[in-house]
């Protein structure tokens, strides 16, 4: 049998920001005895799904779930709309824009690729083919702006598709397809919508369903007609991650009773409350642009001369909790603390306490009263909804 690390405290605290912390009734939910996935059970699931996560793409178009990795998503978005050799934008807003990047290279797409410093988003001047953007930087706390980009676009007058990743967003920071006029958001399941890896999202427009007829790259297990053909009546055209999808079900059925504009309130306090914290330490956010905050992480440089890393160790072997590292360019410069998905008043105090326990041991130089700075904010701005495990 697989032994696995234990701590006294009995419970590890994870923090990173996804994967997040997975409910117990999501838990029960996809221990559901399996079923058949071409009976009439499935399909009833199949359509309540569906339908839920165009409630939260804010989409009345066709939303494509898959059994993988946000990665596949990503492979999805480019194959069913690009030929080999098309020319795409992308901006260097930190590692993940880094990673789609080097999938449509091997993908025989060209890509334009803006630098960036990895602490703001990316700049909506510029429009070619299609142009890739993520809404919201994982690793880096940086969240961009869609709507003036789609505007840009539009402005140019070029007939440029915008795909968008908002793995790290979906579930919650608004998000809006359809208003924002994107063609194709790639999702998640890890993240805000509080389930374990394993599901993935295209959803899509009416003019990416239109690109995709005269796409010339290779798929086969991605495509999209084959998936739409068999969701109409809540099937699959291949087996799906049947349990995942239970899991699904109880997590739309948590955001909708909790209500979408609440829960994203709720991901803004808890992110200032954090903002405040790291102030008050007298550290420094990665992020330099107040307006591209990020309400489901945030990312803290560390002093000169102390490593993210070994902090990080710190706080895992005392307190038994993962904070996020810092990924590529910044890479033992930062930490991150996640703050999204199932979280509450809490739990963020006990993650924050958890932080200022763990610069004092690691001897990085700070001040103390980051904790009750986001007490104080917490107990004066208190929330309408709260997380609820049942």
């Amino acid at each position: 049998m697989l032994e696995l690390d234990s701590h006294p405290s009995g419970r590890h605290f994870l923090q990173i920001p996804g994967p997040t912390n997975v409910p117990d009734r999501v838990l029960r939910a996809i221990d559901h005895p399996t079923i058949d996935h071409r009976g009439p059970e499935f399909g009833r699931l199949g359509k309540t799904v569906f339908a839920g996560m165009k409630r939260v793409f804010q989409t009345v178009q066709d939303v494509i779930i898959y059994p993988a990795s946000g990665t596949g998503a990503w492979e999805a978005a480019l194959v069913n709309t690009l030929s080999p050799g098309d020319r795409v934008l992308m901006a260097e807003t930190g590692q993940f824009a880094t990673l789609w990047k080097k999938l449509a290279e091997r993908l025989q797409l060209v890509v334009d690729f803006m630098p960036g410093d990895w602490r703001q988003g990316a700049d909506s001047g510029h429009a070619i083919k299609a142009v890739c953007v993520v809404h919201n930087e994982t690793s880096t706390g940086v969240t961009t702006p869609i709507a003036p980009i789609r505007a840009a676009i539009d402005r140019a007058g070029h007939p440029a598709l915008l795909l968008v990743d908002t793995i790290s967003s979906l579930g919650s920071i608004d998000y809006r397809h359809d208003e924002w006029g994107v063609d194709v958001t790639v999702g998640g399941s890890q993240k805000g919508l509080m389930l374990p890896p394993g599901l993935s999202f295209n959803a899509i427009s009416r003019k990416a369903m239109e690109a995709s007829a005269s796409a010339k790259l290779p798929r086969s297990y991605w495509d999209w007609k084959e998936m739409l053909a068999a969701n109409v009546n809540g099937y699959f055209p291949y087996t799906p991650a049947t349990n995942l999808l239970y899991g699904l079900h109880e997590a739309l059925d948590m955001l909708f009773a909790e209500g979408l504009p609440n829960v994203f309130r709720r991901h803004d306090r808890f992110a200032e409350a954090t903002r405040l914290a790291v102030r008050a330490w007298g550290l420094e956010i990665l992020c330099v642009n107040p307006a591209e905050y990020s309400s489901a992480l945030t990312a803290v440089l560390m002093p000169d001369g102390h490593n993210a890393d070994e902090f990080r160790k710190i706080v895992l072997e005392r307190f038994d909790m993962s904070l996020g590292q810092g990924l590529g360019k910044v890479s033992g410069k930062i930490f991150r603390i996640g703050h999204l998905g199932y979280f509450n008043d809490l739990m963020l105090c006990g993650t924050l306490a958890g932080v200022e326990m763990g610069l004092a041991l690691a001897g990085v130089p700070h001040r103390k009263g980051g904790v009750d700075a986001a007490m104080a904010y917490l107990a004066e701005s208190p929330s309408a909804s709260v997380a609820r495990a049942a």
